[in-house]
């Protein structure tokens, strides 16, 4: 796999727990196209030439029936599963343990399917925008070969945080801060909203609730890696581990990783902005102002009325 054709892996191993199911099948487009669908669609333009599913046995039939058949002929697919019981040597799942391990592990889960491309991470249920994937591709084909300094070259969408809030509630963000566009730090920050006056604040990973302007970069989990990641997801996968506080149900974060690796110099993290307007279905009432906006590219020319016509 060459640089100019990098790998999307689609993180889609969650059942959405706020949204009472799976909610990477629900149909949003005029010919029931889901969001994933609309996002491999502008992968496939932007270049990405294969599609790695992230999933779990049990929804692998389904998944694949539904979604992964649609893409038949257009790009190449392949599969990868996120398992309780994959874990680095040495370590067992604890009999506590019934959750999965959180987006880093799902990431790292994906190494063997992946291979030796450099490739894009995102959401199997967000919208992210036909220009997210064109940088990401350009990104991941700058990358090729590592930064001059030696550090894993990684990149990062970076959208504004008011353009990703839901109307109907909270929810929990990567937020970042940045320095001539490269990645200083990003933090989990849950319970993010609007109050009645229209202002925005969130609780911070120090656990405290906190004013936001809105105008903050916001990481949806869309990233770009060079092949050679995987050994620092181990790694900080092990620290994880050895560190746990709860082992019921913390979780092994994408983003705490990187932001790890930021912090230990061992990364850099480019940050390009997207003028896309994100989207999503965090909960039921989100769904019908998707559609509608989806609606609207397409009658725009965004987008052909069947997306895989």
């Amino acid at each position: 796999m060459t640089s100019e054709s990098p790998t999307l892996l689609v993180l889609a191993a969650g059942m959405g727990a706020r949204y009472g199911g799976l909610k990477q099948l629900e149909a949003v487009g005029p010919n029931g196209e889901t969001l994933m669908d609309y996002a491999i669609y502008d992968a496939v333009r932007a270049g990405f030439s294969r599609v790695v599913f992230l999933i779990r046995r049990d929804i692998a039939e389904v998944f694949e029936t539904q979604i992964g058949s649609r893409y038949a002929g257009r790009v190449e697919v392949s599969y990868a599963y996120q398992e309780l019981d994959d874990l680095p040597e040495g370590f067992a799942v604890p009999e506590e343990r019934e959750r999965p391990w959180g987006t880093g592990h799902a990431t790292w889960a994906a190494r063997e399917v992946v291979g030796d491309s450099p490739f894009a991470v995102i959401n199997a249920d967000d919208f992210y925008g036909a220009e997210t994937f064109s940088r990401l591709s350009e990104s991941l084909v700058e990358s090729d070969g590592g930064d001059v300094s030696g550090k894993l070259s990684c990149s990062m969408a970076g959208f504004r945080l008011s353009e990703t809030l839901s109307e109907h509630g909270n929810v929990s963000r990567g937020v970042c801060t940045t320095t001539d566009g490269f990645l200083n730090t990003v933090s989990e920050w849950t319970g993010i909203g609007r109050g009645s006056e229209g202002t925005v604040s969130g609780i911070s990973s120090e656990g405290q609730r906190r004013a936001l302007t809105g105008e903050e970069t916001a990481s949806m989990n869309v990233w770009g890696f060079p092949a050679g990641v995987f050994p620092f997801l181990e790694k900080s996968f092990v620290s994880f581990l050895n560190e746990v506080g709860d082992v019921t149900k913390d979780e092994y974060y994408l983003p705490a990783a990187v932001d790890e690796w930021i912090r230990q110099d061992l990364a850099s993290v480019r940050v390009r902005p997207t003028p896309c307007r994100w989207m999503g279905v965090t909960y039921k009432e989100d769904k019908p102002r998707v559609i509608e906006a989806l609606a609207a590219l397409v009658s725009e020319g965004a987008y052909p009325a069947k997306l895989w016509g």
